[in-house]
């Protein structure tokens, strides 16, 4: 069995497809790891929710922004934006079994490593160095079971906002909840303390001042760390300070969707089918 950790689909179906091809994958023998944003900005959202959820058991995908954007869209009252490409999803027959499939999917998933290699996690914007695995876990936990529960609307109607904009233990009630998913999924820059920036979503080049990426700042353990989320960083990550994979290369944008080899480390890619933009 062979496990593949994929970037951000964004609704590059054909991509997608495509890369599976490349890969060889067998449902059967191997496993996908999605590293969130199944939907929105590309043409095929809602190809690539069926695809994925087909697969059953054989792919995991953690929940990004654009997948709550989604939900928030269908079940909280959120507007759709300009930029939106969801309307497909929203008009679907089957959209009620897609939505409820999306919001039980989890905000982190790990898996013990060999000895001396530490665990694999993969969230969608990382993993702020002041949140060890177990903490990170709780939370996503806490977070999960709202989305899971009968005010999972009432919270989708309160989820946006950039404040508090960073951690703190006593955070009780939306507070907590928005520090949280904003953590999970959001997340770029940060500062020393883990306050987190959202008006820069660029490469590292224009980071506030004071502020640094968060892989940028070392961490207690040594968990190897999956994510998507950051276009711009082109797959790559210098100065990086901890053992981490940016799987999102941009295939929404004209770039490629990426597959990373968790045994082997390779890299395998398919171009977008998208002009660059």
């Amino acid at each position: 069995m062979t496990t593949y950790a994929i970037g951000d689909l964004q609704g590059c179906h054909a991509e997608f497809v495509a890369l599976l091809e490349r890969l060889d994958f067998d449902p059967r023998r191997d496993r996908l790891w999605l590293a969130g944003d199944l939907v929105n900005r590309g043409p095929e959202s809602l190809a690539c929710l069926r695809e994925v959820m087909a697969l059953g058991e054989a792919a995991t995908t953690v929940l990004g922004n654009h997948d709550l954007h989604l939900l928030a869209v269908a079940r909280g009252g959120e507007c759709v934006k300009p930029s939106d490409t969801l309307a497909e999803v929203l008009e679907a027959p089957d959209r009620e079994r897609l939505l409820d499939w999306l919001q039980s999917r989890p905000l982190l998933m790990r898996a013990a490593g060999t000895p001396g290699n530490g665990e694999t996690v993969m969230t969608h914007a990382g993993l702020p160095p002041q949140w060890s695995v177990a903490l990170a876990a709780d939370l996503a936990g806490e977070l999960e079971a709202r989305l899971a529960g009968e005010h999972a609307g009432a919270f989708l109607e309160r989820m946006y906002g950039n404040e508090p904009s960073r951690w703190r233990d006593d955070l009780e009630g939306i507070d907590r909840l928005r520090v949280i998913v904003n953590t999970f999924t959001r997340m770029r820059f940060i500062d020393a303390e883990g306050r987190l920036d959202f008006t820069t979503k660029e490469g590292l080049d224009s980071a506030p001042p004071g502020f640094a990426p968060w892989f940028q700042y070392p961490r207690a353990d040594d968990p190897w760390l999956l994510f998507g989320h950051w276009a711009a960083l082109q797959g790559r990550l210098p100065g990086c300070r901890v053992r981490a994979e940016a799987l999102d290369t941009g295939c929404v944008w004209g770039g490629r969707l990426t597959a990373l080899n968790l045994a082997s480390g390779e890299r395998v890619s398919v171009p977008s089918r998208r002009g660059h933009s």
